[in-house]
């Protein structure tokens, strides 16, 4: 009997952004043992600094917004202001008057492109008649001084009339309300302007007879708001043509997805677009496709022969590139007297804005804390707002903030304590899909993330004023404290397709190639030790090429917290594949065998020997031969869930005569697997960090509800966190291998670094209050309200 042949091709179970998919994934040529807790590494797990390091602080690293090669014109975009509505008419002759106006470009241009097949795609709709929502693009002023563009876009007037709007959930579900169509086509409008016409309910078990059979159980109602993006890099595009071919530079999430989009709109050969970037200023989940910015400057650059720069605005950032949605979440809750839980019950109203998808605050319903009994029912609602896009750990962010506080509510009213009620519901499997977990050590999270803050405030001396209560009930001071707990679950495995090439070049020198992006976080320096560990190179030299679709291979989007288990393997695999061929030609010049030679600091040892020759003298040795290695990113383990578990404390200080919070100390601890390099992994939690506590003190859309039009867009009305908000804040992991869920035993944590702050937060303020404040932001007339009510 023989074995059968292996397959080449197979197909595995991707997790993104809390969606599952099936993807065909081309096996490795070879396998690897995976880095376990036993591999000796000393590059991988290092403080290395960052190998991009210089060119910020010096300021020479060059971002989309930064490029304007000679002869660029410049585009902005005119838009409407009406939240729906029809445009009639807009009038363009003042703006065509204005000195330097190259073209003003209205849905009529690209309409006539469109029936002559020279674009399609996103283009159908740009610029359409129909408005959906206060800020939507429905003209373009392109000039050759930006000055002069957006003087010509002010002067254009946009006719037409209003139509009724919705721009909340209660609105847009009543029976006569106004609907939102999900495209421009009216024919698209989902019954109640619900996403796919009905709820999404999930459940195991029995609900219903849990509730009414527990010992104890509680109900809350939680609000949470829609929260903007931000990006310290705005949305933009600068593109040029050449001939039949395409350069798009973008600040973006996913070069090959851009790449993708626009070889369809303008109906070229993949080979015929390339997209780059070379540095990023944030994402955050909303630069992970083309955008109307990216397709009106290439457009703009073919009809005018020029390079076009579209680069948004603040305000046009703000209304136009996405959102979180806000949700309301009824929540009921209930255990026995023990603390066992027994039953979860969700009603959540998740509001989208125009189009968007199942961002689900209800899966962490699921997952995060073991109960046999749990329900959600989910009903994602359409507005007329822009639509929402993926923000950090979206639906888990929101959902973490009603079920955590459900859970310290349930441990008053079992009067127990609120980190020994969820260490009795830990769970051992993933609930949702049955399987078994590659690693999951909440538990250990919480028993450390309360030790470090008991530690922290034991020898904190700094306890600002005499007139600070202390941790106590019944206290009559104006300022009380109070620590607040929350944990995170999300899906961090990664997953193919994702290529990787490995070079050793004849100098000495590594290069690495792989199509990825770095949002800022780092992912050259973490590439880099990953190929030079597995090399035995110096990290000094290694350089990474990333951010750009022509010269490097395929990865997928940063998205999902998936960028180094993804195509950290890959590069991984590559540089193994170099290092094999290094040891075989090593070996002809030692006289040896290739499972006799070690390599470490770029230089390859014969023991027995005592001989020696550095990467230098073997590329000298092999002339112009260039040793390339190919990786690629392989199937995910069957029938294993991969999470990045964490919990944080939050200590806070509440002024009850203003509602002012102020939040003292931050403590996160992740159980995350390897950790490649420290340094950027604390700066990673950090940034979240902040971005959680923005969430829970400051952040909010508003939406006028008479004139549908946001308020307080931009940086400056548009509160977020400064400095002068930032606390002392400590990050920890439980830093172990993960070997079953990749060869570098590592997982993603980019977005449990957000998921559980909030509620921690909130949860801080309802235990220094003895009151909890069940709408987020925590801002100081609703901490008042609830003390009032108190």
């Amino acid at each position: 009997m023989t074995d059968s042949p292996r397959r080449r091709f197979v197909t595995t179970t991707v997790e993104v952004e809390g969606r599952e998919e099936q993807r065909v994934v081309e096996l490795p040529a070879f396998d690897v043992a995976p880095w376990d807790d036993d591999t000796v590494l000393d590059i991988v797990g290092s403080r290395a600094t960052r190998v991009d390091a210089r060119e910020k602080i010096t300021g020479r690293a060059r971002y989309t917004t930064d490029l304007a090669p000679r002869g660029v014109k410049h585009a902005v975009f005119v838009r409407a202001e009406w939240a729906n509505g029809t445009v009639t008419h807009v009038e363009v002759e003042a703006a065509q008057a204005v000195p330097g106006v190259c073209a003003v470009i209205t849905r009529a241009e690209l309409a006539a492109d469109v029936e002559a097949g020279l674009i399609g795609g996103a283009f159908a709709t740009l610029f359409d008649h129909n408005v959906r929502y206060a800020g939507t693009p429905v003209a373009v002023v392109c000039a050759d001084t930006l000055a002069a563009a957006q003087q010509a876009a002010a002067l254009v007037q946009v006719q037409g009339h209003g139509r009724p709007h919705v721009i909340n959930a209660a609105e847009a579900l009543a029976p006569d309300a106004p609907r939102v169509p999900r495209t421009f086509d009216e024919a698209s409008v989902s019954a109640q302007n619900l996403l796919g016409g009905a709820p999404v309910v999930l459940e195991r078990g029995d609900v219903s007879h849990a509730l009414t059979r527990a010992d104890v159980r509680v109900d809350v109602t939680v609000h949470t708001p829609a929260a903007l993006h931000s990006p310290l890099e705005p949305h933009g595009a600068l593109a040029e043509w050449n001939g039949d071919q395409l350069t798009v530079w973008e600040g973006t999430q996913g070069l090959f997805r851009v790449r993708d989009n626009l070889a369809a709109a303008f109906r070229l050969p993949l080979n015929h677009v390339r997209v780059r970037m070379e540095h990023m200023g944030g994402g955050f989940g909303a630069k992970n496709y083309a955008g109307t910015h990216t397709y009106i400057a290439a457009w703009l650059a073919r009809r005018l022969g020029a390079p076009v720069r579209c680069i948004l605005d603040r305000d046009g950032t703000q209304v136009d590139t996405g959102h979180r949605s806000a949700t309301t979440q009824v929540i009921s809750i209930a255990a026995n007297r023990d603390g066992t839980l027994t039953a979860i019950d969700l009603t959540a109203t998740i509001t989208m804005g125009v189009s968007g998808w199942l961002a689900s605050p209800g899966q962490l319903y699921h997952e995060l804390y073991a109960c046999p009994n749990v329900r959600t029912h989910e009903s994602f609602v359409h507005v007329h707002t822009g639509g929402m896009q993926a923000f950090r750990g979206p639906g888990y962010v929101e959902g973490c903030v009603g079920l955590e506080l459900a859970m310290d509510a349930l441990a008053r009213a079992l009067d127990m304590d609120r980190v020994a009620l969820r260490l009795a519901n830990i769970p051992q499997h993933d609930q949702r899909r049955e399987r078994a977990y590659s690693g999951h050590r909440l538990r250990e999270c919480f028993v450390e993330a309360e030790r470090r803050m008991h530690q922290a405030l034991a020898h904190d001396t700094s306890h600002r004023a005499a007139d600070v209560a202390p941790l106590a009930a019944g206290t009559t001071s104006r300022l009380v404290r109070g620590i607040g707990y929350a944990a995170e679950c999300w899906s961090t495995g990664g997953g193919p397709p994702a290529y990787a090439t490995v070079q050793l070049l004849r100098d000495g020198s590594v290069q690495v190639l792989a199509g990825t992006q770095d949002l800022g976080t780092g992912a050259r320096t973490i590439l880099a030790q990953i190929a030079a560990q597995t090399l035995g190179a110096r990290l000094e030299c290694v350089r990474c090429v990333i951010g750009d679709t022509e010269r490097t291979p395929y990865t997928g989007n940063s998205w999902g917290s998936m960028t180094t288990p993804s195509v950290g393997p890959a590069v991984r695999l590559a540089a193994e594949d170099v290092r094999r061929q290094l040891c075989d030609a090593a070996a002809g010049l030692l006289n040896t065998t290739p499972d006799e030679l070690t390599i470490h600091d770029s230089v390859v040892h014969h023991a027995a020997s005592g001989q020696s020759r550095d990467f230098t003298e073997i590329g000298r040795a092999l002339g112009n031969i260039v040793l390339t290695g190919h990786g690629s990113r392989g199937p995910n383990p069957d029938d294993t869930t991969i999470v990045t578990v964490g919990v944080q404390a939050a200590e806070v200080e509440v002024d009850r005569g203003t509602g002012i919070v102020r939040v003292l100390r931050l403590i996160a601890v992740h159980d995350a697997g390897r950790i490649i390099n420290p340094t950027l992994a604390e700066a990673q939690m950090e940034g979240g960090m902040l971005q959680g506590l923005g969430y829970a003190l400051f952040e909010e859309r508003r939406v006028d509800a008479t004139l549908g039009v946001s308020l307080a867009t931009g940086l400056h009305d548009y509160k977020m966190p400064t400095a002068a908000d930032c606390p002392d804040m400590r990050v920890y992991f439980l830093d172990a291998a993960d070997a079953a869920a990749n060869s570098i035993g590592a997982r993603g944590i980019a977005e449990p670094a957000i998921i559980p702050t909030a509620p921690a937060i909130a949860n801080a303020v309802a235990h220094a209050l003895g009151v909890p404040v069940y709408a987020l932001p925590l801002t100081p007339w609703r901490v008042l309200e609830a003390i009032a009510k108190a």
